[in-house]
């Protein structure tokens, strides 16, 4: 049976920038750094203590152009501040935005990802 969702594939021009961006700038846990052969390379990634993780695929490995994959939503338990240090660290973050279902930002990554991180109401 299944039970969670294990990764979401990002297709990336470049897998150290990707690693820098999501390791030393979000502060991502390395799942797994592994050589898949004929210049393949699996780069596993996730925040820390939570399940699900992103595969950081490099594009022209695979065909793919960079930016193409998962659009990704994080869970965040304080929008505004994560605006506020992402944005310290020279990041371009979106204003936060309060709907009825919740508070949201997003933050641009590399390769034409833009990122989003929410927290629920209530919170």
């Amino acid at each position: 049976m299944i039970t969670n969702v294990a990764s979401a594939v990002l297709y990336v021009a470049d897998q150290e920038e990707a690693l820098a961006f999501y390791r030393d700038t979000l502060g991502f846990d390395v799942v797994m750094d592994a050589d898949m052969g004929a210049g393949a390379r699996w780069i596993e990634v996730r925040p820390r203590g939570a399940q699900t993780s992103i595969v950081l695929s490099a594009a022209a490995a695979f065909g793919r152009s960079p930016g193409e994959g998962a659009y990704l939503t994080f869970a965040a338990d304080d929008v505004a501040g994560t605006v506020a240090e992402l944005r310290s660290k020279g990041l371009t973050v979106s204003d936060p935005i309060s709907e009825p279902w919740g508070t949201y930002a997003t933050v641009d990554a590399p390769d034409g990802h833009q990122l989003q991180f929410h927290e629920r109401p209530g919170r």
